[in-house]
């Protein structure tokens, strides 16, 4: 089955007095999510904005990403195709997995 989407995302970076905060929203047409992060400078650390923006910014995907963990496990209970049993080994016949297989 071929599948191709297209989600949109919008990235916004906010910066004063050495605190740097970041709102990343994403829309995948079905669903609408935001994800935060913030970074702030040591004061004793010199202030390089590049580095909060990242910070900040990967903070803020994190975020997203939790999101859309929690909405994918939902959907996978929705349809009984939820996490296997720790107690039962990965397989290789395909299925959705969190993180990386074993074999």
């Amino acid at each position: 089955m071929s599948h191709t989407t297209e989600w949109k995302t919008r990235t916004y970076l906010f910066e004063e007095d050495g605190t740097t905060r970041v709102r990343v929203e994403l829309d995948t047409g079905t669903n609408r999510l935001t994800g935060h992060g913030t970074a702030r400078c040591n004061p004793m650390d010199k202030d390089v904005p590049e580095i909060g923006d990242e910070l900040a910014t990967a903070r803020a995907l994190e975020d997203l990403a939790a999101q859309l963990k929690q909405i994918a496990r939902r959907d996978m209970a929705a349809v009984g195709a939820g996490p296997r049993p720790a107690s039962l080994k990965p397989y290789g016949g395909g299925g959705w997995m969190d993180g990386p297989v074993d074999r």
